[in-house]
């Protein structure tokens, strides 16, 4: 992880999320800088819908990047997602496993999955916030 700004942890008592790809508590001080992105697609720079779940994951972790990236963050600075799923599944949630760890790597962020009936767009089968922390200015 860059950023030491936060504390990700899952306290004994509870079951190991990392399967599922996330943490079950984030520290954040009150010194951090905050940043919020806004729900992010599957959609590409000239608004093509990826065709599949997961292309649309990847797609969807890429333009979290690059939200990231304009306010000076990485995907390591992410302590929190919220993750909604159309037509949720067992095995979509495996899919997002799979890409979220790629992405994360062992400092997975904590992460909330709602399954949700419709996304804004015709087609689009994920969107996912995220919140990232960075050291005060």
């Amino acid at each position: 992880m860059s950023s030491s700004v936060f504390t990700l942890s899952n306290p004994a008592g509870l079951y190991d999320p990392t399967d599922n790809a996330y943490s079950h508590v984030a520290q954040v001080p009150l010194n951090a800088r905050i940043v919020h992105l806004a729900g992010q697609g599957g959609q590409d720079r000239e608004g093509y819908l990826a065709p599949g779940f997961t292309e649309q994951v990847r797609q969807t972790i890429a333009n979290i990047e690059i939200g990231l990236v304009s306010a000076g963050a990485t995907l390591d600075d992410v302590y929190k997602l919220t993750l909604l799923v159309v037509d949720h599944s067992e095995s979509r949630l495996a899919e997002w496993a799979a890409e979220a760890k790629r992405a994360w790597g062992p400092h997975l962020p904590t992460c909330t999955l709602i399954a949700v009936p419709r996304l804004a767009l015709d087609g689009m089968l994920v969107e996912v916030e995220a919140i990232a922390a960075l050291p005060a200015a």
